[in-house]
């Protein structure tokens, strides 16, 4: 999307990082009037320095954009919305554990608390539009309507976790950085004079900042139920301490000696089982997908696309066919590597996000 100089207020979510610091600045240069907000989501439980550079959202992250948004001379607030956060991601993203899936809370993140009560709550502040720094680009057609594209540098395209934004919202979302390299957006953040152009980038999940899913599980009301570890015929070959340790392709952390290694290839719930395999099991040549949003409305029964099931799967060729409006099924050309369930399909024609669903 071209940004040109104007008077209208833009509220920037800053994360603390180089891409929403950079967006803010870019904004300001462009002639809007930007204010800038961070989100307080979740109480920090890093045991050290080391968890804190490795998630964002923490408090040293909105230390990071209240100084970065004083050098640029913008109105800076902290919004709380823990509460909204722990009921909308967390509570989600344990039960989807619990159920046997592998959640996918950035997406609903971005869903639920970015681009609907940030953004319901920026309309609220007289803001005519919503900034973040996420690597996408909006553009438009010759009638007038908007598409949502891959960011300008595939590396850093984050695409994926935003199929769930709606063409109503579309027109009201600003990305400052879509058209740039993440290199640029660094050269940019130190000739504005930004303190974070050399910041590393977040890594974990922002509210387990030290990487112990099974942990934070336990300590939130899931047991360490054991079970059995059985291959796809279904001969017992291990004891497991509860099917929220694994997810669908691991192979790491098993505890079983093997001819050949051993990947996750379907967690039974009913059961209490996880089933392994060799890497050959692994692959899958179709899935079905619910919970459907659509930036691009099907208009027929099947049509061809590229499908990503993970954020840094490359999309893979496919078929698709819809089952209900809000429910389809990909059938792969090649068959594709750890379908999980509770992970996003999300399809493409080219660079154009067309919509996507939830792994079933």
């Amino acid at each position: 999307m071209t940004y040109t100089q104007n008077n209208k207020r833009v509220v920037i979510a800053m994360s603390g990082g180089v891409d929403s610091s950079v967006s803010a600045a870019l904004l300001k240069e462009q002639g809007y009037d930007v204010l800038g907000v961070s989100l307080q989501l979740y109480d920090p439980i890093a045991k050290d320095a080391a968890c804190r550079t490795k998630t964002c959202c923490s408090l040293d992250d909105v230390l990071d954009a209240g100084r970065v948004a004083k050098k640029l001379g913008i109105p800076f607030e902290v919004i709380d919305l823990r509460a909204e956060f722990k009921q909308l991601v967390i509570d989600n993203f344990i039960a989807e554990y619990a159920a046997g899936r592998t959640p996918n809370p950035c997406i609903r993140c971005n869903d639920l608390i970015k681009f609907d009560l940030l953004l319901a709550r920026a309309h609220a502040m007289g803001a005519d539009l919503l900034a973040t720094g996420h690597y996408v680009r909006i553009t438009r057609d010759q009638l007038g309507g908007y598409q949502l594209r891959t960011g300008l540098d595939p590396a850093k395209d984050q695409s994926y976790f935003l199929f769930t934004l709606t063409r109503e919202q579309l027109p009201r979302i600003l990305f400052p950085v879509g058209m740039l390299e993440k290199r640029r957006v660094r050269e940019l953040a130190a000739s504005f004079g930004l303190t974070v152009a050399q910041k590393h980038e977040s890594q974990e999940i922002c509210f387990i900042p030290d990487n112990d899913y099974a942990g934070f599980l336990e300590r939130n009301g899931l047991s360490r139920s054991a079970g059995e570890i059985v291959t796809t015929d279904g001969t017992v070959i291990g004891q497991h301490a509860g099917i929220h340790r694994y997810t669908i392709g691991q192979r790491k952390g098993l505890g079983i000696a093997w001819k050949q290694p051993l990947h996750v290839v379907e967690i039974d719930i009913r059961h209490k089982r996880v089933v392994v395999a060799e890497a050959s099991e692994l692959k899958r040549s179709r899935l079905t997908a619910a919970g459907a949003s659509w930036l691009q409305q099907p208009n027929r029964a099947e049509f061809t696309a590229a499908c990503r099931i993970r954020y840094r799967h490359t999309p893979a060729p496919c078929r698709v066919v819809m089952l209900a409006e809000d429910r389809f099924e990909v059938q792969f050309e090649h068959p594709q590597t750890s379908v999980t369930p509770g992970q996003a399909a999300v399809l493409y024609d080219g660079d154009q996000v067309l919509g996507g669903g939830w792994i079933e």
